[in-house]
């Protein structure tokens, strides 16, 4: 007679309600690696233990001995994580200045601005005492500008207001301008060694899938939290981003390859129950002019909501002949795909337009976009 496994996992969680996760995990991996799933009718591989009933528990994991998760996790991210600068330091400087770039932005777009940025502002207490504009020049084609402005103003705070020295703690990061919950948490865990869990994307993701779906999110950081690795906070952290962002993936998972798949609920189907926002299509034309050595750029208002104090090229009028077009590119912004048409264009007088010499440019805040358009033209390399 075939007893069904989610009965024989039952019968072992009788008041599975005052257990944990790491019982849960434990035992799932247990059974998991000596049974024949194949041979199961599908019907029977169904649980009957919510992981998440645990979290309410008073029951929290024993610190002394890692659980099998944590090491197959941790061994994995060993022998495969991928081999990035910012993981070859502990300098609280250098992993704040990667995990601000890192906010919403790819980590190939940011690994030749991080070392630019780096011999440019080597120290908290250079950057403090830069120009906003210099900054601004430097994240020019990272996006997101008000991280910059953030970076600019807590620097300040941390050279004029600590003498240099950073915090050590996810509570006291939190405090300076714009380091939210999961920055705070991966600086001080990578930095400082401090056992406090992350919980982004990535890591969202691999719970939902890990432990099913149907949970808030407060429930994700608990759970997160609950799996820190505590000897080794910030390896695991990065171990469990480094596994959303290369195994666990959207869509289709490369469960095969994962290092945790036995500990896993769903086995890939689970995922996040947000849906990402349609892109918009947009049309817009660009003017490129040039007098001698000189570029014409054009400054936006301090007050624009959308990155103040910017430079670009100056719009084009709706006017302009096909035979204008110089060429054509395409740019992103958030939920926003835009196709951009250059053009050869007398353009209208502006009040804050101004001939810009080329080598000058790279010292001025570009826009992304006009970036893209002047290394598009060989203007700016």
């Amino acid at each position: 007679m075939r007893i069904p496994l989610y009965a024989t996992i039952g019968t072992l969680f009788r008041g599975a309600e005052s257990g944990s996760i790491t019982k849960w995990m434990t035992s799932v991996h247990a059974y998991s690696s000596r049974t024949n799933w194949t041979a199961l009718p599908k019907k029977s591989i169904r649980f009957n233990y919510n992981p998440f009933f645990a979290m309410e528990a008073r029951h929290k994991l024993a610190a002394r001995t890692p659980p099998p998760f944590r090491r197959a996790l941790l061994a994995w991210y060993e022998h495969n994580r991928r081999d990035l600068p910012w993981r070859k330091t502990s300098d609280p400087y250098r992993i704040w200045i990667s995990e601000i770039m890192l906010q919403q932005t790819r980590v190939a777009a940011v690994l030749p601005r991080y070392e630019n940025f780096l011999r440019r502002f080597p120290s908290v207490k250079k950057l403090a005492s830069a120009k906003i504009d210099s900054v601004l020049a430097e994240w020019s084609g990272l996006g997101y500008y008000h991280r910059a402005r953030n970076l600019h103003a807590a620097a300040r705070m941390v050279a004029r207001e600590r003498g240099g020295e950073f915090p050590e703690t996810s509570k006291a990061w939190s405090d300076l301008p714009g380091i939210g919950r999961y920055t705070a948490a991966a600086i001080s865990s990578i930095a400082f060694n401090e056992p406090v869990a992350v919980l982004d994307g990535n890591v969202e993701r691999v719970l939902n899938r890990l432990l099913g779906n149907g949970h808030s999110r407060q429930e994700s950081w608990n759970a997160a939290q609950e799996l820190l690795d505590r000897k080794r906070p910030g390896d695991f952290n990065q171990a469990i981003m480094e596994l959303g962002a290369t195994i666990c993936v959207p869509g289709e998972p490369l469960c095969s390859k994962c290092p945790v798949r036995n500990f896993c609920r769903t086995r890939g189907r689970g995922e996040s129950g947000r849906r990402r926002p349609r892109q918009q299509k947009v049309s817009a034309a660009f003017v490129l002019a040039s007098r001698g050595d000189s570029i014409l750029l054009t400054r936006r208002s301090t007050v624009n909501r959308l990155m103040p104090g910017m430079w670009e090229l100056p719009q084009a009028g709706n006017s302009f002949r096909r035979s204008d077009v110089l060429f054509t590119l395409r740019h992103s912004i958030t939920v926003t795909d835009y196709t951009i048409a250059v053009v050869a264009q007398t353009p209208v007088r502006e009040q804050t337009a101004r001939w810009v010499r080329t080598s000058q440019i790279n010292r001025l805040p570009l826009t992304g976009l006009a970036r893209k358009i002047l290394r598009r033209a060989r203007i700016i390399e």
